[in-house]
């Protein structure tokens, strides 16, 4: 069964660490000096924090898929929606290794359709020849998704109507 993935920056760890285990009443699944990972059942959501990237709010979305065959149906998905894929393979992202792709919707948010393959000791692996992100190279870079990817600030909601 699938899960949904959301991907937020954010600008002090601790304090959103805090916030978000109150929030899930649970603790995080993972927790590095940079990143924290929340793997929830109701809703099944993989909710994940981190200070690498620029700015707060959200990084980017995705699917994580828990077998090879649903990531497959992904990848179909992804081209139905008439968006070109950007297909890593396996790679090494947000302390695991995965196997992935990415899309970009309309709006420019990026999308990660993958496959966690195992844990990683480190935030994320160079990019090689090819690389499309600004930084590209750097572990910063490993969840900058396609080229044209725009962080969604977070914006305070006041008393005006809404939703």
């Amino acid at each position: 069964m699938k899960r949904f993935h959301v991907h937020l920056h954010v600008d002090d760890l601790s304090k959103s660490i805090a916030f978000y285990s109150r929030l899930f009443a649970a603790e995080p699944v993972r927790f590095e000096r940079d990143y924290a990972k929340w793997m929830l059942e109701d809703p099944r959501v993989n909710f994940a924090i981190s200070t690498v990237g620029h700015g707060s709010g959200i990084d980017h979305l995705g699917i994580q898929a828990d077998d090879q065959a649903e990531l497959a149906e992904l990848k179909v998905r992804a081209r139905f929606a008439d968006q070109t894929i950007l297909d890593e393979g396996e790679t090494v992202c947000c302390y695991a290794k995965s196997d992935k792709h990415w899309i970009t919707d309309p709006q420019g948010i990026a999308w990660e359709h993958y496959r966690t393959l195992d844990a990683a000791v480190v935030y994320g692996q160079s990019r090689g020849k090819g690389s499309r992100a600004a930084g590209a190279g750097s572990a910063s870079a490993c969840c900058a998704g396609p080229v044209g990817l725009k962080s969604i600030p977070v914006v305070a909601l006041t008393n005006k109507a809404c939703c």
